[in-house]
């Protein structure tokens, strides 16, 4: 039957990916959503045969299936068919790999990518990031077998029949062969992605590029200048000064909701208790900006009098000033009087510690929220020596809470509930079997992003990849290597690789707080019913669309 929507599948306890059969009714399935959206609807995400559909609670996820079965995913939607020039250098690290893979020589592929009208499809990973639908099919390449820890930003690329543009550097697995300084993100602007869908786009090859203003400076691209925290020359009136930063430390709330179609993750704490008890003990809301630092190292000069309160990794907190030194404890509010210094030491146990500032930090909001997100670059600077912080003036009916309970540290073995699906079918019982019964490693390279373990590969049972579909955090995924990618909440918008399962929002805080080497064992959630049965197996498709 014309418009039917060819299946509905779980993903986590709080979304649903529907599946269709072509672009057009994704598209029309993704502008009705977000004329008309569904009770309890939170985001939606595009991609190449997906609509990702994700609820503010599991109960409102229950009922979208029923729901979206009655719409008529054919319904005809207009395109801004803008056409956008975007000039070019061809001389990326896997041109000549691209070349030798068509057979069209490295000429034949600049001429191929330079010579046909490029059509924006649909959003990607990271905001600006579009991917481009071609005329023909003759640039069809997979995507990398080990993808890049970090790919230049103006980075032009291809995978399967699609061809992008990095916004800005993130990891990725895409073929890379050219480069461009075209501003593809930039919050300064009414419309801050450069190609949106619908949009045609055109790449013209050039020997050299021009950095014009408003071009792909670090701070443009990535739309930090809309967001930066005070740096200036002046100390601020009331607030603090960083003297070292550690490791790792950003601004974050508890996120930006809603904002996954245009490619923006959630971000925001990723141990979300730990904020909310900082906060809590500050006298503030609980969705107040305040400092997350990873591995201690943190050192803050109060310029005036403030009260702090620290939760989240166990840490040694030491306060220096004209009267002398002094420790103070965690998870209860203490005070940082002007001229005093804050130390945040090594975690005894954990890895982040929350700092939450009585009235809490004073920061530009980007789309709804002060959090960093270290994947796309919204929102303020990771803070690095010498950065300012100004304090808001707390309300006068605000009172500091008393010392709570803090969480327990992390196990020796931690045990992370999961839902399977919704690609689990991509591997045979005994490999699910396997996966959840094997202990794995956390490795150095996990970040905000998500945690990369290690242990025993995984293998799948069908060949080919995944056309890209949107993501959760908490999802499961399972690249070619066939070991785990736990994502967190700065986890790309879309992804290529199969999901195996969906970690519950409540076990991700203790996941946050998981250092390299910690020990991880994925449980079934007990009791945890499917929103809806998985439909019959589909064949594989030859293609490969993730970043």
């Amino acid at each position: 039957m014309a418009g039917q929507i060819r299946g509905i599948r779980p993903v986590g306890d709080r979304a649903v990916l529907v599946e269709l059969d072509s672009l057009a009714q994704v598209l029309s399935l993704q502008a009705q959503l977000q004329e008309h959206p569904l009770d309890g609807q939170l985001d939606v995400i595009a991609a190449a045969e997906t609509v990702l559909v994700s609820a503010v609670s599991p109960a409102a996820a229950r009922g979208f299936a029923a729901r979206l079965r009655l719409l008529d995913v054919d319904t005809v939607t207009a395109a801004d068919a803008t056409l956008v020039i975007i000039d070019t250098v061809y001389d990326g690290e896997d041109l000549a790999r691209v070349a030798e893979l068509t057979g069209l020589g490295v000429d034949g592929v600049i001429a191929a990518h330079s010579e046909q009208t490029w059509t924006a499809a649909f959003g990607g990973f990271a905001p600006g990031f579009a991917y481009l639908a071609g005329e023909t099919t003759s640039l069809t390449v997979p995507r990398r077998a080990t993808p890049r820890s970090a790919v230049p930003a103006g980075s032009v690329a291809l995978a399967d029949t699609y061809s992008a543009v990095y916004p800005r550097a993130s990891p990725g697995g895409w073929q890379l062969i050219g480069r461009t300084t075209a501003p593809m993100w930039d919050l300064g602007r009414e419309q801050p992605a450069l190609v949106r869908p619908g949009n045609r786009v055109q790449f013209r090859p050039v020997r050299e590029l021009v950095l014009a203003a408003g071009g792909l400076a670090s701070d443009l691209a990535s739309g930090l200048a809309a967001a930066r925290v005070i740096d200036g020359a002046e100390p601020p009136a009331d607030g603090v000064i960083v003297r070292s930063p550690g490791l790792q430390t950003t601004v974050q709330d508890l996120g930006r909701e809603g904002q996954a179609a245009l490619g923006v993750a959630g971000s925001g704490a990723l141990d979300r208790g730990a904020l909310r008890r900082a906060n809590r003990l500050a006298g503030n809301p609980v969705d107040a900006a305040g400092l997350e630092n990873a591995l201690g190292g943190l050192a803050l000069e109060a310029v005036t009098d403030q009260v702090l309160a620290v939760t989240g990794a166990r840490v040694p907190l030491a306060i220096d000033g004209p009267t002398g030194a002094r420790a103070v404890p965690t998870g209860t509010p203490f005070a940082l009087l002007a001229g005093e210094t804050l130390t945040v030491g090594p975690p005894v146990a954990g890895v982040r510690s929350y700092l939450a500032f009585r009235g809490g930090l004073d920061v530009l909001p980007v789309l709804g929220s002060r959090s960093t997100d270290t994947l796309s670059g919204i929102g303020p600077q990771p803070l690095g020596s010498g950065t300012r912080l100004r304090v808001l003036a707390a309300p006068p009916s605000s009172v500091v809470g008393a010392p709570g309970i803090e969480s327990e540290p992390p196990a020796e073995l931690t045990e992370l509930r999961f839902v399977p699906g919704p690609r689990s079918d991509w591997f045979d019982p005994e490999t699910i079997e396997r996966f959840a019964g094997a202990t794995w490693t956390v490795t150095a390279r996990s970040n905000r992003i998500g945690l990369r373990l290690d242990g025993e590969p995984l293998e799948r049972s069908r060949p080919g990849e995944l056309p890209s579909e949107g993501t959760v955090t908490g999802a499961i995924q399972l690249p070619s290597s066939g070991l785990p990618v736990l994502f967190l909440a700065d986890h790309p918008a879309t992804g290529g690789y199969p999901v195996i399962g969906v970690v519950l929002p409540a076990d991700l805080d203790r996941a946050a707080q998981l250092p390299t080497g910690a020990r991880i064992r994925f449980t079934p959630a007990p009791g945890a019913d499917p929103l809806l049965p998985v439909p019959a197996e589909t064949p594989a498709r030859q293609t490969t669309t993730d970043r």
